[in-house]
């Protein structure tokens, strides 16, 4: 098992990424440069967070079209994993390998702070070392976390448990206070059809190592190792 940390001009998460894989979780691990076209050996692909090319055309825009995202679509269409975390997740929609898109947080204010997750869906790939409606504590750091989709596309999402994590409070209920950037349908992270690409706005490589103030994040790194085990 081997995982790849892509790495985009302006990616400031992924040594985060990296560190947990390699010494929490204990994975094998490379980084991956944006420029490279194949992805050989790998089984499962990190978008890390950060501000690829600035972002300052639209964030992910850039990004999507460094040659590595061509491996990475060929990855997904062969069912292997890929997860991308906050500006990850916003490459991902960019490259079409996830629904929707991700706005400006609706106070157009950058939000840094630790929320609560309600675990929609524990029977992915990405969660199944969780329970379902489990409550977790992750931090989030986005201008542009407001996750958007047309209401067939939001239908669709929840019909078929693509919701995987909704902002909450720490009790597990989804109230307007508890979505911190306004996203439809207090989104945090949805999955694709085959549940084998995940997009999330927090980020739990921040929250996999109790002397961050939560360990909570860990148990999607441990669930994707515990499906690839077992696959």
């Amino acid at each position: 098992m081997k995982f790849g940390v892509v790495r985009f001009p302006g990616s400031n998460c992924d040594q985060d990424a990296f560190h947990v894989l390699r010494d929490v979780v204990r994975q094998p691990v490379d980084y991956v440069w944006h420029q490279e076209a194949a992805l050989k050996g790998y089984d499962c692909i990190v978008l890390p967070g950060g501000f690829s090319y600035g972002d300052y055309l639209r964030t992910g825009a850039l990004a999507r079209l460094s040659p590595v995202m061509d491996a990475v679509a060929k990855h997904a269409e062969r069912g292997r994993p890929v997860i991308g975390i906050c500006n990850g997740f916003q490459v991902l929609c960019e490259a079409h390998l996830l629904p929707g898109a991700l706005v400006r947080n609706v106070r157009r204010k950058f939000v840094c702070r630790t929320v609560h997750l309600r675990t929609e869906n524990a029977g992915t790939p990405w969660t199944c070392a969780l329970r379902d409606a489990q409550v977790l504590r992750v931090p989030i750091a986005h201008g542009e976390g407001c996750y958007v989709a047309d209401d067939d596309t939001l239908a669709e999402l929840s019909a078929a448990r693509r919701v995987v994590f909704r902002y909450c409070d720490a009790s597990g209920r989804t109230t307007p206070e508890s979505n911190p950037n306004g996203s439809l349908n207090g989104i945090a992270a949805i999955a694709n059809e085959g549940f084998n690409v995940l997009g999330m706005m927090p980020h739990p490589e921040r929250a996999s190592e109790k002397v961050l103030g939560s360990a909570d994040g860990r148990g999607i790194f441990e669930s994707i190792v515990r499906h690839l085990l077992t696959a």
